[in-house]
């Protein structure tokens, strides 16, 4: 294999809806509701959402398992809703990997190319160059019973590159794998996928994953897109307390908007003002919620809003504080707290944060 695959293909999903019936009211509900996106060729797209979302009944219904009940897909600009999953070009890798105990690393990567009738010349070198771009190199004669976990996710990376889709599919691949594992696969799954240039799109529900490897996040919610945007858009620009929420740690502090103008509105919360960064006008007194990350907090004998430590903890590269605004709870990460004040359990200081840092609702 030469340093990329056969071209990518983009996928649009044409407001598509599954169905299913609830066994226990024997009422139907929307799985999936009304998903409408286009995946741009050669992107890294995560569906992210908690259990039960709809990301991979989603999945399946592109790699062809499941068929919408509404709506169309495009692959490459051609719809597939009709054709079988061996029929479109994608490859599927497994959560449970699913290789075949009984044959060899080399043969359970060579399977889908001796089903494609490929000479045996040509699977060699493919087979050969595909395990050596996911560094399984000399390793093509042990058995699948004989490696690590992460080695068995890399055959099966491995077989479904081998056949060169134009799409790849992740179905959360690396929950079966350990914390340190997770994260050397990840990054070994997106250095893999930019060196190909193959169009992926992977589901997970681990935050952090999505963060790291994607190009674009899809968060889903009850069968619906909660917000698609890049990770930083997602991170720093939610649009709802659900999407705030779940990626990463939030404080949510609720207020009564001031003056809104020029990109920036004033905010009157119980125990203060304070100033933020936002494209939406507020008409004044509009109740509003402003956003805000630990990491974005500065912590100091004076500042914007008066509180008082309930925990103080020292994390190494950070102390995590816990203070009390008014009666809402707030959520430090002081960074690289070495030459710092340390405030202790029951003192009283304040909170600051910058205007770019927060974000209304």
């Amino acid at each position: 294999m030469a340093n990329r695959v056969k071209e990518p293909k983009g996928v649009k999903l044409d407001h598509i809806s599954k169905i299913y019936q609830d066994p226990k009211t024997g009422k139907d509900f929307y799985a999936v509701h009304d998903v409408a996106l286009d995946i741009a060729p050669g992107t890294f797209v995560t569906l992210l959402g908690p259990s039960g979302c709809g990301k991979t009944t989603t999945l399946r219904m592109i790699a062809g398992f499941e068929s919408p009940d509404e709506g169309e897909i495009y692959l490459g600009g051609e719809p597939i809703n009709a054709l079988t999953p061996n029929k479109r070009d994608t490859a599927m890798v497994f959560q449970s990997y699913a290789l075949f105990p009984h044959y060899n690393v080399f043969d359970n990567v060579a399977y889908g190319l001796r089903l494609r009738k490929v000479p045996k010349d040509e699977i060699k070198k493919r087979v050969t160059d595909i395990l050596a771009l996911v560094e399984l190199s000399g390793m093509e004669q042990r058995m699948t019973n004989q490696l690590s976990g992460g080695q068995q996710q890399r055959v099966a990376l491995a077989r479904a590159l081998v056949v060169e889709p134009g799409v790849l599919l992740f179905d959360e691949p690396l929950s079966n794998l350990d914390a340190k594992l997770r994260v050397q696969m990840r990054t070994e799954i997106r250095r893999i996928q930019q060196a190909l240039g193959i169009t992926a799109i992977y589901v997970t529900h681990d935050q952090s994953e999505a963060m790291s490897i994607s190009d674009q996040i899809i968060l889903m919610k009850g069968g619906v897109i909660a917000q698609m945007g890049s990770p930083t858009e997602i991170y720093y620009h939610p649009v709802s307390e659900f999407v705030a929420d779940f990626i990463g740690e939030c404080n949510f502090l609720k207020g009564k908007a001031l003056s809104s103008e020029k990109g920036r509105a004033m905010v009157q919360l119980p125990q203060g003002t304070a100033a933020v960064e936002t494209d939406k006008i507020y008409q004044p007194g509009a109740d509003c919620e402003i956003v805000v990350r630990p990491e974005a907090i500065q912590i100091g004998d004076t500042g914007m809003l008066p509180c008082t430590v309930e925990l103080s903890c020292f994390m190494g590269s950070y102390q995590n504080y816990h203070v009390r605004v008014g009666d809402t709870l707030v959520k430090i990460t002081d960074n690289c707290p070495v030459n710092k004040k340390i405030y202790a359990v029951g003192d009283h200081c304040f909170i600051s944060f910058d205007a770019a840092c927060a974000h209304l609702l």
